[in-house]
């Protein structure tokens, strides 16, 4: 599993805000991604018609993570009699190792790649090289991450924060290519590299956009060729996902690939869906000779047992809400941390990694409600970070300044007379930091932090009800 690094959110977010490349990246993609998804729904959906179709898609995840031990069992079956292998993960360290064996049964020598969330989870690159095994990226933006020895730094664009002249010195360094910021140039020279590695590889890994129970069938979508070929041409095809990817029945796909594309790109539909269910068939012009499906928990469990997380579950890694997250849009995806970034990744991360350690994540977040606006499954992310602050303050993940303040306010609030007298305290020590109403800085290591940025209130000569009593109490004053 790659290094978390989530306890670190705050210092590396002040690093992304003074870094100009980061900030470029962030402007002009991002608006692109809003832009797109806006024009691709208005184009062929009335607003009601967009929500009633989110309302069936959230029905149908709900519906799928409530019986999940029923339609994973229904998967396991039908893979199987499609000829497929099914193996469970409980963590990350198991499911490369259940990959390992795979290759080495087979004694593959180098594995070409497509996009998957859940394999950098695991972090199975290293755990191959370290193994003597070569593992190519096939996907442009995730190759040029893996040069960089770097993690996503967004769930659909993982390569967007880096500069034209970026990749080039990439490519320069690891290719041996001459300098060009022409982006078809750059194409090419990852094309003609990435097609030998298509012709050698004897086994490919893909993730699972979505998995079809009744069928025993994974679903991909991708805008490269890539995953397409990373699937048929190697003898041996390994499919990796999150044991959260299930869909009850191949009518709910179409459903889901609207909403994904849409959500995601600005598309109608992305360039190549696939549809794998098991190894090549005799009848098959192409296709694998193996096929295994690698069902991972790593924590999923935790999210599943927990009856408001577990809705989290149902998100279908779109990044929709990543670009329209005004946090994200300033601090980008590495800030975060870990692999998931954006406020599903403040959701998911900390409950996948630690709390304790990812406990400043759900903070991220001003609430504003447009990523629960423009998630496709309707899940209330605002509500779910609100939650797991609720958790970090009650479950000693806090700090020790935090959870004696929230003791004393709760203490405060008890009575009337505490309450009043407070007041009268806060009123006194005020005097010396007060000016015009307003506390510009107040030094006391629960609000020092906001107050950096914002000026506080200060408390007022005299309370609403020592006013009413002094003044207004007398009768009809109109």
């Amino acid at each position: 599993m790659p290094e978390v690094k989530t306890s670190r959110f705050k210092s590396e977010s002040v690093k992304a805000l003074a870094n100009e490349n980061i900030q470029r990246a962030l402007g002009a993609p991002f608006a692109h991604f809003v832009d797109g998804r806006k024009s691709a729904i208005e184009a062929d959906y009335t607003e009601e018609s967009w929500d009633s179709m989110r309302d069936r898609a959230a029905a149908t995840k709900a519906h799928t993570i409530e019986r999940l031990d029923y339609y994973l069992d229904l998967l396991d079956k039908n893979v199987r009699r499609n000829g497929g292998h099914v193996h469970f993960a409980d963590d990350a360290a198991h499911a490369n190792q259940i990959v390992l064996d795979i290759a080495r049964q087979h004694d593959v020598k180098t594995v070409i790649k497509s996009k998957s969330m859940v394999s950098e989870e695991m972090g199975i690159n290293d755990v191959l090289e370290k193994n003597g095994i070569k593992p190519v990226e096939t996907d442009l933006g995730e190759y040029i991450i893996q040069l960089a020895h770097e993690t996503p730094f967004h769930l659909i664009a993982p390569a967007v924060h880096k500069t034209k002249g970026q990749v080039s010195e990439l490519f320069e360094k690891f290719l041996d290519s001459a300098p060009t910021e022409d982006i078809e140039k750059l194409c090419l020279i990852a094309r003609d590299v990435l097609r030998d590695s298509f012709a050698k590889a004897d086994m490919g890994i893909s993730g699972a956009n979505f998995i079809v129970a009744e069928t025993g069938t994974v679903v991909l979508v991708t805008n490269e060729g890539n995953g397409r070929m990373t699937t048929s041409v190697p003898r041996v095809h390994v499919a990796i996902s999150g044991m959260e990817k299930l869909l009850p029945s191949i009518e709910d796909v179409g459903l889901f690939l609207r909403l994904l594309a849409r959500s995601a790109t600005g598309q109608r539909i992305t360039s190549y869906n696939s549809f794998i269910s098991g190894p090549r068939a005799s009848g098959d012009e192409d296709g694998p000779e193996e096929f295994h499906l690698i069902l991972v928990d790593n924590g999923r469990l935790n999210l599943l047992k927990d009856e408001t997380l577990r809705e989290s579950l149902g998100c279908i890694r779109c990044g929709a809400c990543l670009n329209h997250c005004p946090v994200y849009r300033k601090v980008g995806g590495h800030a975060y941390g870990w692999v998931y970034p954006g406020p599903i990744g403040a959701i998911v991360s900390p409950m996948l990694t630690g709390l304790k350690q990812g406990k400043e994540l759900p903070y991220a977040s001003t609430l504003c409600g447009s990523c629960r606006d423009v998630c496709p499954v309707k899940i209330d992310l605002p509500k779910l970070l609100l939650d797991l602050r609720h958790k970090i303050a009650s479950g000693g993940a806090g700090s020790m300044p935090e959870r004696l303040g929230i003791r004393q306010w709760h203490n405060t609030m008890k009575t009337r007379k505490k309450l009043e007298g407070s007041a009268r305290l806060g009123r006194l020590l005020q005097g010396p930091i007060a000016r015009r109403g307003f506390i510009k800085r107040l030094p006391l290591p629960v609000v020092s932090g906001w107050t950096k940025s914002r000026d506080f209130p200060a408390l007022p000569p005299r309370s609403f009800a020592e006013i009413w009593r002094d003044e207004l109490s007398g009768g009809d004053r109109s």
